[in-house]
């Protein structure tokens, strides 16, 4: 008989490391560390669609983490934030990020100016092989 509860712990902490990482790749400043980041997360044919955009594999994949870290965490503007509804069935997880203010300039510090329901399909490795955004609340900027 196996030990079940053994199994789910390990299954938990498994996902709930791949929230997290998920969660820190987009704060990443570093181009080198971000690259690695981005390969240690995703397969090396790993997608992402977001927007009505699909980016494929890891230089497209560091390339779209980069321009958006770029575009909102690098300024201060934001601070992307989110994981605490995650749950996992198989291999897939879905959780919501989400993109706060961080500066008045931008609206109510703290307030989400922006967030998505995001599924993430895993592979045997435990890396995303298949990243869908689904935005729940668009981004409105001043």
């Amino acid at each position: 008989m196996t030990n079940t509860a053994a199994t789910t712990t390990d299954l938990t902490a498994d996902f709930a490391h791949v929230v997290d990482r998920y969660l820190a790749v987009w704060t990443v400043a570093d181009p080198d560390d971000r690259a690695k980041a981005v390969a240690d997360l995703w397969t090396p044919d790993g997608v992402e669609f977001v927007e009505g955009n699909q980016y494929y594999g890891h230089a497209a994949l560091t390339d779209r983490v980069a321009e958006a870290h770029e575009a909102f965490i690098a300024t201060g503007a934001y601070t992307a934030s989110g994981g605490d509804d995650a749950t996992r069935h198989d291999d897939i997880v879905v959780f919501t990020i989400r993109l706060d203010h961080a500066t008045e300039a931008t609206g109510p510090v703290g307030e989400t100016a922006w967030s998505a329901r995001v599924f993430l399909a895993l592979a045997e490795d435990g890396r995303i092989s298949e990243d869908y955004q689904l935005t729940v609340k668009p981004l409105v900027v001043p």
